[in-house]
């Protein structure tokens, strides 16, 4: 009997037909490497019962559990699984499942323990089941799939790609593990996509930055600490990178005002409770704003002020065609790392303006 908790939706499917696939041949049952794992269709396998707990009742999952199917052999394993098992309103069958079936609850939710409520009204709607307790008083197991730590997706990015004969360059590995965060599914998706773009050849970072979604991001993401770091060769390297591949100027400014929006909630941070809170004010995440949290120390309000005077003045004075778009993002990208004759502000107010 197991739970699993599939905070990562993705590793959690590999795990489970991993599970399924020793349950069904009476192997060991203990987590293996799931990078190596392909993604399986488990409907395929003899023996295995599927119900979804948000649709299928108690009694039919229990009723699938001491129903032997009219093919199976009779020294066949079984096994039935419950998807969506946080659904269950009833967890009292777990206790009473055949010994001889194996049972795999998967939930995506949390099933911690719940504190004994108060007495059910006659109009009360019923709650959950406490599913954990009921799967640990029973004598099975609960596993946890977590999402991956941030540093380990390269790792994990390059075990999919030799899984599926893909070839990575190492920037590519950087820019991709950049552009997905921890999100596992999306790096099979991409790693797919990729393959078919490069047809044999190895992958690119510049591949990764075309084809990839929100991998500008991570560029952005460099071209802003190195404008905080008043690092002028770094930043205008990086910003003619962007420009050359055929990034609008429009759209990296508003790129480099977001940034600069996270680093600003950054340097409130006092842990990463606070990095949560502040990801739902702001419609970011809980890691893009930790990210900086190294950073942001450097830059203090008054900087922050400045950087914000000089974007709002690039904005105005593309929109208003006092200049070239390029030449106002550069000059903007200078002054923001401090190079002295760069102000931007004197683009729409003939000179900078006194505070």
């Amino acid at each position: 009997m197991f739970l699993l908790i599939a905070e990562d939706p993705f590793r959690a499917r590999l795990r489970l037909a991993e599970l399924v696939s020793a349950l069904t041949r009476g192997g060991p049952t203990d987590p293996g490497d799931a990078s190596v794992r392909r993604d399986p269709t488990l409907g395929m396998l003899v023996g295995v019962t599927r119900h979804d707990a948000r649709y299928d009742t108690v009694d039919a999952i229990a009723m699938s559990g001491r129903s032997q199917g009219l093919f199976d052999a009779p020294d066949e394993h079984r096994v039935v699984i419950v998807d969506s098992a946080d659904a269950l309103t009833d967890a009292s069958f777990i206790a009473e499942f055949p010994p001889e079936t194996a049972l795999v609850l998967v939930t995506a939710e949390r099933t911690e323990p719940r504190r004994r409520a108060r007495a059910k009204k006659e109009n009360d709607v019923e709650g959950p089941a406490d599913i954990s307790a009921a799967v640990e008083d029973a004598g099975g197991r609960v596993e946890r799939i977590a999402r991956l730590a941030p540093d380990n997706m390269a790792t994990w990015i390059s075990a999919r790609a030799r899984l599926h004969g893909i070839k990575l360059e190492p920037a590519a590995i950087v820019q991709l593990a950049s552009a997905t965060g921890t999100d596992t599914q999306r790096v099979e998706q991409e790693l797919h996509k990729l393959a078919t773009y490069a047809a044999g050849a190895a992958v690119t970072a510049a591949d990764v930055r075309s084809l990839v979604s929100g991998a500008i991001e991570t560029e952005i993401f460099d071209l802003t600490r190195a404008v905080i770091r008043h690092d002028a060769k770094a930043a205008v390297d990086l910003l003619q990178r962007l420009l050359a591949e055929g990034n609008a100027p429009l759209q990296i400014l508003a790129l480099l005002l977001w940034q600069f929006r996270v680093v600003l909630f950054a340097g409130a941070m006092k842990s990463y409770a606070d990095a949560e809170r502040f990801a739902k004010a702001i419609r970011s995440s809980a890691g893009a704003i930790n990210r900086w949290r190294a950073e942001a120390p450097r830059f203090t309000r008054a900087d922050v002020i400045r950087a914000y005077e000089s974007l709002y003045a690039t904005d105005v004075a593309i929109k208003q065609g006092r200049t070239d778009e390029e030449t106002a993002l550069m000059l903007c990208v200078l002054d923001l790392c401090g190079v002295p004759g760069a102000d931007t502000r004197e683009l729409i107010v003939g000179t900078p303006p006194k505070r």
